[in-house]
């Protein structure tokens, strides 16, 4: 064929939610051939839409990017490490050892848990302490990787203080301005797969960039 590449993916054990089968269920995993990229999404709800995942998933199969996509059984609320004055009385995140093993196979994660910055920092660093992966994170809210490292969570350009070190994984990349159940636009998308497809290829060249020295360490 010209133009096209071809990409079996194993589909979901369960089907869909709603007309079509459109909206995908809660702890169900759509597996690519290859276990290049896994894009995890958070739980679907009347708050939570998982529907800029999808999009971005066909948009980087597309580009040829090989992604699987798994929807987490407990995707919505916060982690047990979030801040108690915070906390409230809803739901726990969390991933139980199926979803980690399905994490822990793939070369690289894409994050999109949400758009509150708290939410998105604490959800990451769940995943992350967890799971040693590097993450790119796609959030709507402006986020930075000097917000993660003050949570101990290890970044690409900032790292934290060895004491307050709290992952294995490490985020290498941020894209901002994806909004929760709009559509993404072709920037977005395009930006996406540019940052993927130069980790993809460093992690080919060699040792992945979880040996690479940061930019900085925060000091407080």
């Amino acid at each position: 064929m010209i133009g096209r590449q071809t990409q079996v993916v194993d589909c979901r054990e369960s089907m869909g939610l709603a007309k079509g089968g459109g909206l995908a269920q809660r702890g169900t995993l759509s597996e690519a051939a290859r276990p290049d990229v896994i894009a995890i999404a958070m739980s679907p709800g009347r708050r939570h839409i998982t529907k800029p995942v999808c999009e971005i998933t066909y948009g980087l199969r597309r580009e040829g990017i090989q992604t699987s996509v798994l929807v987490l059984e407990a995707g919505t609320g916060v982690p047990e490490s979030f801040p108690q004055a915070s906390r409230g009385y809803g739901p726990t995140f969390g991933l139980n050892p199926t979803e980690l093993e399905q994490v822990a196979r793939h070369k690289i994660a894409v994050i999109h848990l949400g758009n509150v910055k708290s939410h998105v920092i604490h959800k990451a660093k769940e995943i992350l302490s967890q799971v040693d992966i590097p993450a790119v994170v796609v959030a709507q809210c402006p986020v930075d990787f000097e917000d993660f490292a003050r949570e101990g969570i290890k970044t690409r350009l900032v790292m934290p203080p060895k004491k307050n070190l709290a992952t294995a994984g490490t985020v290498v990349d941020i894209v901002t301005g994806v909004t929760r159940g709009a559509t993404c636009g072709r920037v977005k998308l395009n930006t996406l797969a540019k940052v993927l497809n130069k980790h993809l290829a460093a992690m080919g060249a060699g040792p992945l960039q979880r040996g690479t020295s940061p930019d900085k360490t925060l000091t407080n």
